[in-house]
């Protein structure tokens, strides 16, 4: 599709190019063109000719959609290209749509860059000559590996850009220039909408190698209390040496999450399984106590449970994957615990069938230990919970009592109904066959009432 794509952009230069005007690729494309990495995003800008005239050009090669007309944003049916006009921005107020858009077809390829984020955001390609336009030191950056600031009047009227910092220097594993690590400490982030702070965090965590990068650079940037709070609480809280070689469970937490994402395509649910490392430790705060030396967090898998759904309720509406993550994190110590117990098939049917999902539960067990110092997998632990998810998946599809067959046997509904379905499924987890469990479970109704 992109070569399609990179075609009907060179149609539409070719038909600019006539009237007088150029067109360039713009923004990320550039970028990763220009590091070696595939993009799917092609940006294009067109200078130099009037906005109804780029829309009778539009018109003469598809079927034009406007993404944004008033401020000179296009598109075309059936192709993945963003096609833009030259513009500047003025704040009105603080939201990231409190802002005026000027259209300038002549406003110069200077000023248009000079609106972006960063210098190597804010090149640009000649789509029929290949020249880069390159205003800012962007390449120079890109081999240095560095994020800068084109203008710290636009930067920062959108602290948006802070959070895209920290998810670029994540991604890419660039630092981030010092005067614009000063600049983003002056900026004000309550006012971003939710869903525009979960999607550069979303970035972070399904994108970047090291996902920790992302809020180290954050804290560097003293932007984590605003949206991740618990996080900043999180460092300085102790661990005993002895099974955290790593550190307090800050340390923790980012080996963690990157440990996490060396398994997250494994995952069923790889956002929740990223978010699940940011969290699963939050009980620490709350729970970690030191007597006689011995420092200790009892409970603190559970006890984190009201921070991890403040934490998530703060950044997400999306109910199923907040209870995918409170699932997990709730669950995220039993593995290894049963593991090490070498416990019975019925507990740990019962902790699977307790797991959203149990496949991703034993997966993060393992990111967890992981991210302890220099990682402490124990493949016996492995290979136990493996075969006990193996054995509860077939007790599962074994025949059990149901609700109509309770009915078929005499059984009425009622308010004991539930506590009975629920003694039934305990049998069905021991793996009693269905036959003796009803027989059981008529018999435990028969005492209830």
């Amino acid at each position: 599709m992109e070569n399609r794509d990179l075609k009907m952009a060179e149609k539409i230069a070719a038909c600019v190019a006539d009237k007088g005007g150029r067109t360039f690729l713009v923004g990320g494309y550039v970028r990763d063109l220009l590091m070696g990495k595939h993009s799917k995003d092609i940006d294009i800008e067109i200078h130099g000719v009037q906005p109804k005239e780029l829309e009778n050009i539009l018109d003469g090669l598809g079927s034009r959609t406007e993404m944004g007309a008033s401020f000179g944003v296009y598109g075309l049916r059936g192709y993945d290209i963003d096609i833009a006009m030259p513009r500047q921005e003025e704040a009105t107020g603080r939201g990231h749509k409190d802002f005026k858009i000027y259209v300038d077809p002549f406003l110069g390829t200077y000023k248009a860059a000079m609106r972006r984020d960063f210098t190597i955001n804010a090149m640009m390609q000649d789509v029929l000559t290949g020249e880069v336009i390159d205003h800012f030191g962007g390449q120079e950056d890109l081999k240095k590996g560095v994020l800068r600031h084109v203008n710290p009047h636009t930067f920062a009227e959108d602290p948006l850009r802070v959070l895209r910092a920290a998810q670029f220097a994540a991604r890419f594993s660039f630092s981030i220039a010092p005067e614009t690590i000063e600049l983003s400490r002056t900026m004000d982030l309550t006012t971003l909408a939710h869903e525009r702070v979960m999607s550069e965090l979303e970035k972070a965590l399904l994108k970047a190698a090291h996902p920790s990068i992302f809020f180290e650079q954050m804290h560097k940037m003293n932007q984590l209390d605003d949206w991740f709070l618990h996080l900043t609480q999180l460092i300085g809280v102790k661990q005993p040496k002895k099974y955290h070689p790593e550190g307090d469970v800050w340390n923790h937490t980012m080996q963690v999450l990157d440990s996490a994402a060396l398994l997250r395509s494994k995952a069923e649910n790889p956002l929740g399984f990223m978010l699940t490392a940011v969290v699963h430790d939050f009980g620490k705060i709350i729970s970690t106590t030191e007597e006689n030396g011995e420092i200790h967090s009892y409970g603190h898998a559970k006890k984190g449970d009201p921070l991890v759904k403040e934490f998530l309720e703060r950044i997400t509406n999306e109910t199923k994957l907040i209870r995918y993550v409170r699932n997990l994190a709730s669950l995220h110590m039993r593995p290894y615990e049963l593991a090490r117990e070498q416990a019975g098939k019925k507990a740990t049917n019962q902790m699977f069938d307790s797991a959203t999902v149990p496949s991703d539960l034993i997966l993060f067990s393992t990111a967890d230990q992981m991210g302890k110092g220099k990682g402490q997998v124990i493949p016996e632990y492995e290979d136990f919970l493996k075969e006990r998810l193996d054995w509860y998946q077939y007790t599962m599809a074994q025949p059990c009592v149901m609700g109509a067959d309770l009915i078929k046997a005499g059984l009425k509904p009622g308010p004991k109904f539930s506590e009975i379905l629920a003694y039934s499924h305990d049998l069905h987890l021991s793996n009693v066959p269905k036959d003796e469990a009803l027989a059981q479970t008529l018999s435990f109704a028969q005492r209830l009432v």
